[in-house]
């Protein structure tokens, strides 16, 4: 810890994002090696099951790490997402309609990026995002409903994936 309390602030910003890639190529190394075992299908059946677990705890320490009310509604949410590791590496925006729909959008994702710059089609991440995203936002806040606008396979436009989120505040 040492180290850590010696660094300017740039490092430590230089150190989340390495911290955040270093997770995020973890991430896919893992599920490599289960889709070499066990093939695609198992493999994202044991990657949805993993993120189900990891949304739920990452949403609970960024919480509490930044005095995040539970049941905090969708500015609750809005507030955790900025401090999800992905922020760190990825480009993502919100978009308010009212205050019982907040829209997210990846606009920029590393993992489609380097998929993408190998000439390789998108991962098809939908169907882990639906767990990851409806996870997170539920952990945040229960009454929030998450629904999928568009991540790949499906076909999206000027952003990676698309995700809706509505509270019925009643």
């Amino acid at each position: 810890m040492k180290n850590l309390k010696s660094l300017s602030k740039k490092e430590l910003l230089t150190l989340i994002e390495v911290y955040a890639k270093n997770w995020l190529a973890h991430d896919g190394c893992w599920f490599l090696a289960a889709e070499e075992k066990y093939g695609m299908d198992t493999a994202m059946e044991l990657d949805a099951r993993s993120w189900e677990r990891f949304a739920v705890t990452e949403s609970r320490r960024i919480m509490k790490a930044f005095n995040i009310a539970p049941n905090g509604g969708l500015p609750a949410l809005a507030k955790a997402f900025e401090f999800r590791l992905y922020a760190a590496i990825n480009k993502q925006e919100i978009e308010w309609h009212g205050d019982h729909k907040l829209l997210f959008r990846m606009i920029e994702c590393r993992v489609q990026r380097a998929r993408r710059d190998k000439n390789l089609a998108d991962f098809p991440c939908k169907q882990v995002g639906i767990v990851e995203f409806s996870q997170f936002a539920k952990t945040v806040d229960p009454r929030i409903k998450t629904r999928c606008i568009a991540c790949p396979p499906d076909e999206v436009g000027d952003f990676f994936c698309a995700w809706e989120f509505t509270i019925d505040n009643s």
